[in-house]
């Protein structure tokens, strides 16, 4: 049995009562196979993490579970996994991905802005691996449940944790003309912000994904663009609601203190704001001075925590992206902790 903390009345493996419900719990098991998201740079994030059997490994955004499916087949056959995730949703779906796998498997509903905290009360410190992939999952669009997707009439909400207090709806509804301008821009940057924000000002209230992308618009037509004109709106309220870069900048620091010396961490980022947030990152605590250019003697005391991997940032092929267009964005950077230092930043 996979184990599944944070989520409550909710058990993998439990066989059913009779052989028909046994039947059909196979075929649904196996239909669900079918639709699981396809995760970006497989082989890339393997070979950067470089895993080995008995290794202990976090997959910090689980998701659906397909890098964590290989991240277990490569350290067979007694490496573990912790998974996190804060949609409880997509914890299930992991949870019954990885079910081959159950005896090796801790799966934790919670946001990897805990990671610290989640990975001790789970006894599963030091760790040889830690990955993290910033994009959502290819069902979080094309089930429309939750308002990510342009097209669809359900609610606007936007939350990974549905008991996330605030949600896209209170945000579009709510924020004054200047504030949306500032989050459009800031978040989405997008150049015609002001313009989008009058518009959601204009026409609320907005309570469906549609009445949103159709504000958007409006004053933004699509006149023959692929990419949908509110895109980089739906992305910067995304952002907002569920904390996204204020969590990855906590959750960086932290993947590093959790880290065994010779330890890895690898992040695929797949817009340029997070990219920026994990490169700064990635450089600062690669250095042993942070000072100023324009100091001549150090006076900062910092001590370089982890090493860079790669000086360049790793994308997918044409191959790749050919044969999964969703990863097109994907931007791969990993280090490797040095087992010094990880007191000296906030987590």
């Amino acid at each position: 049995m996979v184990k599944i903390s944070g989520i409550s009345n909710f058990q993998i493996g439990c066989r059913p009562a009779t052989p028909g419900l046994y039947f059909c719990r196979v075929l649904i098991f196996y239909m669900v196979q079918v639709a699981y998201h396809k995760p970006a740079l497989v082989e890339e994030v393997l070979s950067l993490l470089d895993v080995k059997p008995r290794d202990r490994c976090v997959d910090s955004t689980i998701g659906d579970g397909g890098h964590a499916e290989a991240i277990l087949k490569a350290t067979a056959p007694d490496g573990r996994l912790l998974g996190i995730d804060a949609d409880p949703k997509s914890l299930q779906r992991a949870g019954e991905r990885l079910r081959p796998y159950s005896e090796r498997v801790t799966l934790c509903n919670d946001n990897f802005a805990n990671l610290e905290t989640v990975t001790e009360n789970s006894g599963f410190t030091p760790v040889m691996a830690v990955l993290m992939d910033l994009g959502l999952a290819s069902w979080h669009y094309e089930s429309g449940e939750r308002g990510f997707s342009f097209t669809e009439n359900v609610p606007l909400d936007m939350r990974l944790n549905p008991d996330q207090p605030i949600s896209a709806s209170d945000i579009v509804n709510t924020y004054s003309e200047i504030e949306l301008t500032e989050l459009i821009s800031t978040y989405g940057e997008e150049p015609r912000a002001r313009r989008i924000a009058r518009a959601i000002v204009s026409n609320r209230p907005l309570r469906l994904a549609s009445d949103l992308a159709s504000a958007v618009e409006k004053v933004a037509p699509r006149r023959g663009r692929r990419i949908h004109p509110a895109t980089r709106t739906f992305q910067a309220i995304r952002i907002v609601v569920n904390r996204e870069l204020e969590n990855l900048e906590s959750a960086l620091g932290q993947a590093v203190r959790i880290l065994a010396e010779g330890g890895r961490l690898a992040v695929i980022a797949y817009h340029s704001l997070e990219d920026r947030v994990v490169k700064s990152f990635m450089r600062r605590e690669s250095r042993d001075c942070i000072c100023p250019p324009e100091r001549m003697e150090c006076v900062c005391g910092h001590v370089a925590s982890i090493r860079l991997l790669s000086r360049k940032v790793v994308k997918p092929t044409r191959e790749e992206v050919l044969e999964n267009p969703r990863i097109r964005s994907a931007r791969l950077r990993a280090c490797m902790a040095l087992g010094a230092a990880t007191e000296q930043y906030a987590g």
